[in-house]
């Protein structure tokens, strides 16, 4: 609650060997004492489970002793509580006794190890929920959690040794070993919440029980939330607003193509990823983290300017709020303390420019580079500090979102003995903590995005600035210079230089001779001379890019026993994350690199590579993949015996970078405030296809007709309402009304 990692009410584990749990629900027969879970943890069984997984609920279906069971887990997306609504049919054609245990083991903080002997343990006689307090918790002291079932409960525990017993576990749980729950409660215990209720259902007859987790501020709100959810009226209704939320959400924009699989990713689960997990949550099986990432969450809010921009522009609100007086920005930051870590990393301020001049374009609203916002201070890092983990203070300096996107820039202006930006202690790569450590290390990369950064900001700046729109005018044909004399390294572009001036990414390196961002963003970013780019992302295809088991690689070779010292990007194993292996993030650019240079049949055959339901089309795909088929993986492993292996599922800024990947540079779709223009760039195959693209009130039904494949020079027909259009540009009109518009190119 409130923070995924500092704040956990329950345990959560990335041990992907025994998956132990931590909440559990049993249901008993009372007549034999056999006892089973509705879920496949943490007693499984031999039948079948039946499991859904939707936007803002999950649901399991189960049939074990006679009696089926349906299981479905929700939040409220206005509420701190999880409602667990279990229905039980009694199959068979005698009348059965059962009982319906629920236990959750309490964390309250970050390791359960640590705060278990300080957690105190309730009964709360007002509305019968069993509550539990952390009073050593620095931040999360005052809050209450609870456990609670409706109707009333014939026993309960809140001593966990007592419901699993010695050496005991969830599978073999003591506690249903006898015929009821003690009833303990108090300080000093090894904390639980156990609540046992008995049923009794006739032949045919079935039950619903609902079993309610969360915390609130204090006693007083815990107790509302519990009043409230009790009311089968107000669970019902929650859970039609989770999936009305979601339908408006995920609606707003929705396709039709010749790919089944990139609609169902397209139409649904990308933005579900992106918004439920990266920006709400920030929590996932691989990642606990609970902190906002500069970088990672501005990011993320790319993908929702189209469906939520208010959502865009509140994260870079936030964001500028943790932006140093100097410049600099806090690399990540914990809520509710605001505690986080200020780094040599040579991008993180960058995407506050780069998010800002997306978000302006896209929606028209400038207002936002207006808007007022403080700075943070701290103590500056010495030369030799890579990092300091500290409590920034709010600064009297204050400046408009522009002004922090303008120093950001002014302080990434720095160049070393390449002309090229210095890489710091990272570059998006923070693997490669080592390559400019001593503070004259050159990112190649870092300097096709500069460019481009420094290209969309101009387009915001005030006319009046003639200082600053002269600097980062001239400032950018020195990078441009820079580039095309000093990053070309014969074949494709190098990826950066240490800080002795040996380059990486280059044929001469024993590891990585070939990184696929700089090939990419040499592309993206507009300052690539166009027979070198072409030529670079050849280079890509070649040796990065294995059709044969689905996956786009990093860069090659891994690192591993090489005489450079690139930094921890070495201490996972070759072929894994990023050194190596295929970092998702990174290969959604190169299919944005191709789709920029209008080859649409081979960008939109390697999107089939990356898309995770292709990865689970056939059971051999599935046993290779190993993860879940409906998110995106951060990294799919890239050498044998583990290649084509999903890792780092759900928590990456994956999903949002696929979803702008297919509809802007695959679909074409470019909204410039009230403007739009459908580009697309797509295999030659293709008859053509379809967006519903609701705006406000308004709906935009737009059919396009694949006539022509060279999209760069031929000019189409566009029909409004069937009225022909003379240009392009289609401007939207806002009036409540459905409107059809027809593309033949």
């Amino acid at each position: 609650s409130l923070n995924s990692q500092a704040n956990r009410l329950t345990p959560w584990s990335n041990d992907a060997v025994s998956d132990p749990a931590g909440e559990a629900i049993y249901i008993r027969d009372e007549a034999t004492g056999e006892y089973w879970t509705p879920t496949p943890a943490p007693i499984r069984e031999k039948g079948e489970y039946l499991i859904r997984h939707g936007q803002g609920y999950s649901q399991f279906q189960y049939s074990s002793h006679g009696i089926s069971t349906r299981l479905r887990l929700f939040v409220p997306f206005d509420a701190s509580v999880k409602i667990s609504c279990l229905v039980l049919k009694n199959d068979t054609k005698e009348k059965r006794r059962l009982s319906v245990t629920s236990f959750i083991e309490w964390v309250l903080g970050e390791n359960r190890g640590i705060t278990a002997p300080h957690i105190f343990t309730a009964k709360d006689e007002l509305s019968g929920m069993l509550i539990a307090k952390n009073p050593y918790s620095i931040e999360f002291n005052h809050r209450v959690a609870f456990s609670f079932t409706g109707g009333s409960v014939d026993s309960f525990t809140c001593d966990r040794k007592e419901f699993l017993g010695r050496n005991g576990n969830l599978s073999s749980p003591a506690g249903l070993g006898r015929n009821s729950l003690s009833g303990r409660c108090g300080a000093g215990l090894d904390a639980c919440a156990a609540l046992q209720k008995q049923i009794v259902l006739g032949p045919g007859e079935e039950c619903e029980l609902f079993f309610l987790l969360g915390q609130g501020n204090d006693v007083e709100e815990a107790r509302a939330l519990v009043l409230k959810y009790s009311e089968v009226a107000n669970r019902k209704t929650a859970y039609e607003a989770v999936l009305a939320y979601w339908d408006e959400i995920l609606g707003a924009i929705q396709i039709k193509t010749p790919d089944p699989a990139m609609d169902i990713m397209m139409n649904r689960w990308l933005l579900y990823q992106t918004l439920s997990c990266r920006l709400w949550g920030r929590s996932a099986f691989y990642q606990s983290g609970g902190a906002f990432g500069f970088r990672d969450q501005l990011q993320d809010t790319m993908a929702l300017v189209y469906s939520r921009p208010e959502i865009a522009r509140s994260q870079i609100l936030l964001s500028a709020r943790h932006q140093f007086v100097e410049g600099d920005v806090l690399h990540w930051w914990h809520p509710p303390s605001e505690r986080g870590v200020r780094t040599h990393f040579s991008d993180d301020l960058l995407w506050l420019p780069f998010v800002v001049s997306h978000y302006v374009s896209t929606t028209g609203d400038r207002s936002i580079l207006g808007e007022i916002v403080p700075f943070i201070e701290a103590p500056l890092l010495e030369p030799q500090m890579e990092s300091a983990f500290l409590l920034p203070v709010l600064s009297q300096e204050e400046g408009t979102i522009s002004e922090h996107c303008a120093r950001a820039l002014d302080r990434s202006l720095v160049t070393g003995l390449h002309g090229l930006p210095l890489m710091g202690s990272g570059d998006w790569n923070d693997g490669m903590n080592r390559v400019g450590h001593e503070g004259k290390g050159e990112s190649v990369w870092l300097a096709w995005f500069l460019y481009r950064t420094l290209g969309d900001f101009l387009g915001l700046l005030d006319e009046t600035e003639h200082t600053r729109r002269a600097l980062y005018r001239n400032h950018r044909e020195s990078l441009a210079t820079a580039l095309h004399g000093k990053a070309w390294d014969g074949e494709w572009y190098r990826r950066a230089y240490f800080d002795d001036g040996t380059p990486l990414g280059s044929a001469s390196n024993e590891e990585c001779q070939i990184d696929s961002i700089a090939q990419s963003w040499a592309v993206l970013s507009g300052a690539g001379e166009r027979p070198r780019a072409l030529q670079a992302m050849e280079a890509v295809d070649a040796k990065l890019v294995n059709r044969k088991d689905g996956i786009i690689k990093l860069f090659m070779p891994p690192f591993n026993k090489g005489s450079t010292d690139p930094g921890y990007i070495r201490g996972y194993l070759p072929g894994v994350r990023e050194n190596g292996g295929q970092y998702t993030h990174a290969a959604l650019w190169t299919v944005m690199a191709f789709a920029s240079l209008g080859d649409g049949g081979r960008a939109t055959e390697l999107f089939g590579l990356l898309n995770p339901i292709n990865h689970s089309s056939t059971k051999d795909g599935l046993q290779t993949y190993k993860v879940e088929p409906y998110v995106v993986a951060a990294d799919v492993y890239g050498v044998a015996p583990h290649i084509g292996r999903g890792g780092w599922t759900w928590y990456t800024g994956s999903a949002s970078w696929m979803y702008r990947t297919a509809l802007e540079s695959l679909l074409g779709f470019q909204l410039k405030g009230d403007s739009l223009q459908i580009n697309p760039s797509i295999p030659e195959g293709w008859p053509g296809f379809q967006i519903n693209f609701r705006r406000g009130t308004t709906q935009f039904l737009i059919h396009f007709s694949n006539r022509k494949t060279n999209f760069a020079s031929e000019k189409g027909t566009i029909t409004f309402d069937g009225v022909r259009l003379d240009s392009g540009e289609i401007i939207l009109v806002q009036d409540g009304k459905t409107h059809e518009i027809r593309i033949s190119a």
